[in-house]
């Protein structure tokens, strides 16, 4: 049984961006971070993110192991054979990891969520059923969702919106008669940088140029006062001309 001590351990939560990489983690046992983008706060354990591009293994968290060393080593020395690489002559954190350890149930993420360097517990990498629990991030876009059906306004869930090169996931779309409307749940982790609230103003903007009524819901205002976040939504649905016919 693990101590109620080694549970509150600190877990890095990384990305296995191919599946070169996951064949490095368990034949070579290392794993590496660019020294530029490698974070600052300590940590004992790595846990490790498949993204879409890994098939039906993909979206989720598997495996995870302990942190024995660390090394800053050039990109040419980890990839002896790829020298011409743009990268070759920068500098990497190379993570020695000991077991490689697969959890009781993989960590799925089926909303789904862009995954990137993020901590964690060890207590929480072992119960979580899925990103949000492992983060401990409140529910809030199904909260929201829930309250929509419930009144009978049809939204649809996790649509893409594509334009002018660039391409955006909103939380909800509402369809209107005389436009769009476009609903952003703001969870307090992940939205209150200053750099994340600078591209939220930056994706706001670009969607408003496109016709879109853009609405942002707190996580505090979507966890206590959802009544009063669908009233709003009703409010810009009835400006808009009322729900286009499906």
């Amino acid at each position: 049984m693990q101590s109620k001590t080694n549970n509150k351990k600190t877990v890095l939560v990384g990305v296995l961006k191919t599946k070169q990489d996951r064949k490095i983690l368990f034949t070579e046992g290392w794993y590496r971070i660019p020294k530029q983008y490698a974070p600052k706060r300590r940590f004992e354990y790595i846990a490790f993110y498949q993204p879409a591009s890994f098939g039906r293994g993909g979206r989720r968290i598997q495996h995870y192991g302990r942190v024995t060393k660390r090394t800053a080593v050039m990109r040419r020395t980890l990839f002896p054979n790829e020298l011409r690489h743009p990268r070759a002559r920068e500098r990497y954190i190379k993570i020695h990891i000991g077991e490689i350890r697969a959890l009781p149930r993989p960590i799925q993420n089926k909303t789904p969520r862009r995954v990137s360097f993020g901590f964690t517990t060890l207590e929480r990498l072992r119960t979580a059923k899925n990103i949000l629990e492992l983060y401990n991030v409140p529910p809030t876009e199904e909260i929201l969702g829930n309250a929509l059906r419930r009144t009978g306004i049809c939204a649809i869930s996790q649509p893409y919106v594509t334009g002018r090169g660039k391409r955006f996931r909103l939380d909800f779309a509402v369809m209107c008669k005389r436009g769009s409307i476009a609903i952003e749940c703001d969870n307090i982790k992940a939205h209150s940088s200053t750099m994340n609230r600078r591209k939220d103003r930056a994706k706001d903007a670009s969607l408003e140029k496109r016709g879109w009524r853009v609405i942002r819901f707190s996580e505090r205002d979507i966890i206590s006062r959802a009544d009063r976040c669908v009233a709003r939504i009703r409010r810009a649905v009835r400006r808009l001309g009322g729900l286009h016919a499906q």
